[in-house]
């Protein structure tokens, strides 16, 4: 494995905690180019420095996905100083949880222009240079929740369906056009241990609660590194997930049913009681800065 990505180009997103700074930690040891994005740059420049330390050479680029402008910039710095771009990961997301007219709009319209349309933006520029280099690997982090909603989440699935739908139809594009040299991949993964839910805005009045089982984001990190060399066009990681969404192809009533009890009753009734937030949806935070969000260790 680490032969097939040593010296390969490879563009984070989201970079600065959770599955992109897992997953591009993975890359440099393996000898990997990558191009680290995030708001909170910072942290990508101590993540850049220990990335070469692991053995791969890095690029930090101070990226809001959500501005179309800025992922241009970060292609331009990835080409400039690389030369080429092998693999583009949009893995950028924030999240807004409570009762849809409970929700300041401002942060849903955040979540669709971060989740939605930074991968949209992000996706644009990596297929218009997949294209010119006739190569190319685009990875696209959705959701479970981007196959079945769930209540509380709403702008969150909304992007994450999003997504879902954007990835199918490129792949249809691409196939039209007798395109075998690209490749788009959809992570869907369950609830994970990152900080998601520390960044989360949150006014449910309760602590924001993952829909259970919790997964370790280990198992994300290790489809990432797998799919930059071994590409698939749909992967839903954790067991939980695969079986609703099983599930859900046969009897979607029944399945979003449960699927809405099971949350409301996660999050509604047995989470404690909490102060509304605005997590990191319109400004990043100072904390959740690690892969892990450390809940998992707690249990």
């Amino acid at each position: 494995m680490s032969n097939e990505v040593c010296g390969k180009v490879i563009v984070i997103t989201g970079a600065s905690s959770g599955f992109g700074k897992g997953a591009a930690r993975r890359f440099a040891q393996q000898g990997a180019c990558v191009v680290l994005a995030a708001r909170r740059e910072y942290l990508l420049d101590d993540l850049a420095r220990e990335c070469e330390a692991l053995g791969g050479r890095a690029l930090a680029v101070r990226t809001d996905v959500s501005e179309s402008e800025d992922v241009e910039r970060l292609a331009s710095a990835a080409i400039s100083r690389f030369n080429c771009i092998d693999v583009w990961i949009n893995d950028a997301g924030v999240g807004a949880l409570g009762r849809f007219d409970q929700v300041p709009l401002v942060d849903h319209a955040q979540v669709i222009a971060t989740d939605l349309l930074g991968t949209v933006c992000g996706s644009y520029v990596a297929l218009r240079q997949f294209h010119n280099q006739q190569s190319g690997i685009l990875i696209n982090i959705a959701s479970a929740l981007g196959k079945i909603p769930a209540p509380y989440y709403a702008s969150y699935t909304a992007a994450k369906y999003g997504i879902v739908g954007l990835c199918g139809a490129l792949r249809q594009e691409l196939r039209e056009n007798n395109v075998d040299y690209i490749h788009i991949c959809t992570v869907m993964p369950m609830a994970m241990d990152t900080p998601f839910f520390e960044h989360v805005s949150n006014y449910t009045g309760h602590e924001a609660t993952p829909i259970p089982p919790l997964y370790d984001p280990q198992k994300v990190i290790d489809t990432i590194v797998r799919l930059a060399t071994e590409p698939e066009d749909e992967v839903i990681v954790g067991v939980a997930g695969k079986v609703a969404a099983a599930a859900h192809s046969i009897a979607p009533g029944l399945n979003e049913n449960l699927m809405g009890k099971q949350t409301h009753k996660t999050q509604m009734e047995d989470a404690p009681l909490a102060e509304f937030s605005p997590g990191s949806v319109r400004e990043p935070m100072a904390t959740g800065t690690e892969v892990t969000g450390g809940r998992l260790q707690q249990k």
